[in-house]
C-alpha cells in the first residue's frame, strides 16, 4: 500500500455587512453540464509562504478582491484519491475570516467560472460541501460575537 500524501491549503471566508445582513463570497465551476460545484476560495502554499500569506494570495487570485485577514476561523480535513495518479491524500485546509479592501470579482483568475457575493443564508444553501458550510457558520458566529461586543 502506498503512503498517505499529506497536503495543506489555506483559504478564506470573505464577508461584508449589507444592512442587517452579511454577504459571503462563493466560487463555482462547471463540473459537468448543469452541475456547478460551489466552494470557498483556497489554495496551496508557495515556497516560503506562511499560512496567512498563502490564504491572502490565493483568495485574492481566485476572487479578484484585495483582502486582509481578520482572524482564524477553523481548519477542516478530509481524505481523497488524487485525480490522475490515484494517490491517497489527506488534506488540511486552514480558513480565515477576511475583509475585502478593494479589487473586483470580475478580476478573478481562471480556476473558477463564477465568483459571487451571496447573502449568508444563500451561501450556506449554495455551498456544495458540508464542511465548508460549517466554516461559514463559524465565521458568522465570530462576526455576530464581534457585533454584539460593539
Amino acid at each position: 500500500m502506498a503512503d498517505l500524501i499529506e497536503l495543506e491549503s489555506m483559504g478564506g471566508v470573505v464577508a461584508r455587512a449589507r444592512g442587517d445582513d452579511v454577504e459571503i463570497v462563493v466560487c463555482g465551476f462547471d463540473a459537468q453540464p448543469g452541475h456547478v460545484i460551489w466552494g470557498l476560495p483556497k489554495g496551496t502554499p508557495e515556497d516560503g509562504e506562511t499560512r496567512e500569506q498563502t490564504a491572502v494570495r490565493e483568495v485574492t487570485e481566485e476572487t479578484g478582491l484585495e483582502v486582509s485577514i481578520d482572524e482564524f476561523v477553523q481548519s477542516i480535513e478530509y481524505c481523497f484519491e488524487r485525480y490522475g495518479d490515484g494517490a491517497d491524500c489527506h488534506k488540511v485546509v486552514y480558513f480565515y475570516l477576511m475583509s475585502a479592501n478593494g479589487g473586483d470579482l470580475s478580476l478573478h483568475d481562471h480556476e473558477f467560472d463564477y465568483v459571487r457575493w451571496l447573502s449568508a443564508t444563500e451561501a450556506i444553501r449554495t455551498l456544495t460541501y458540508d464542511n465548508e458550510v460549517k466554516v461559514v457558520k463559524n465565521a458568522l458566529h465570530i462576526i455576530s460575537k464581534k457585533a454584539r461586543a460593539g
